[in-house]
């Protein structure tokens, strides 16, 4: 309770980093933010292209199935691998002031989020003119399952952040454990595929359900299961505890480090 006052006390703080980042990002490129949009489709495009045409599928609309769950996944991958560089790039702030140093996480990860939730923007349109269609029933709990990202998104945010000032080959590392985990979600392919034999293990990654939920909100047009959303949830939330407990013991010796 203690650090969630002193977080909320420095909000402007949060706030202000959170713009800064997003301005920064595109900042002197020609299209600017219209690279919030692009950037998914682009990636949709390639890999529609190959498991629609060159390696059938067979999953009806694809483009769809498929797209719905990148740009999830493209906002969890930006916080594990990006998460990396959070202390760094503030190395001087850590040094010189005083300040929560979870901020820094927080900040990086909200960052993250709001640039998904535009590129949800796409989402929509490309759901609507579909054929499929815009649920309102399920579309209540989209909400519910972007919340849910987020905290397992910070969790790792937090994770990565305080690790990689001890271990600076994580950054590497990770970048080859991100393209894994990619394969190891039901992101090119229906969790259904999966031998039933290795579901008990393939569900305790914390994305499966995840992007079970939200194929089943905008592709499916239904409500996720109360037992998807749980274990949602749940691994979410040990993974923030994790990495929030992670993060309190390194940044004792931050300035050292760096």
């Amino acid at each position: 309770m203690k650090l969630i006052k002193e977080l909320w006390n420095y909000r402007e703080m949060i706030i202000s980093l959170v713009k800064r980042d997003l301005k920064s990002r595109y900042k002197g490129s020609v299209l600017g933010f219209l690279w919030m949009f692009l950037n998914p489709l682009l990636q949709l495009c390639v890999y529609t292209a190959v498991f629609s045409v060159i390696m059938k599928s067979g999953i009806e609309k694809y483009y769809l199935f498929l797209f719905v769950a990148l740009v999830p996944w493209i906002f969890f991958s930006m916080c594990l691998a990006g998460g990396t560089t959070v202390i760094f790039a503030q190395q001087d702030m850590v040094k010189k002031i005083y300040f929560p140093r979870q901020v820094l996480p927080i900040s990086f990860a909200t960052s993250q989020f709001v640039n998904m939730i535009l590129s949800f923007i796409i989402i929509f349109i490309v759901v609507f003119f579909s054929g499929i269609g815009l649920h309102a029933k399920a579309l209540i709990f989209l909400p519910l399952v972007m919340l849910i990202e987020y905290i397992l998104a910070l969790g790792v945010t937090f994770l990565t952040s305080a690790l990689t000032v001890y271990f600076r080959d994580l950054e590497h590392i990770l970048g080859i454990i991100s393209m894994a985990w990619m394969y190891l979600t039901p992101i090119l392919y229906d969790v259904t595929s999966v031998p039933e034999e290795f579901l008990p293990i393939f569900n305790l990654n914390p994305m499966t359900p995840i992007i079970v939920a939200y194929r089943d909100i905008l592709y499916y047009g239904k409500a996720p299961q109360v037992n998807t959303l749980l274990n949602a949830f749940i691994l979410g939330i040990l993974v923030l505890g994790i990495g929030e407990v992670t993060f309190a013991i390194l940044q004792r010796h931050f300035v050292e480090e760096l």
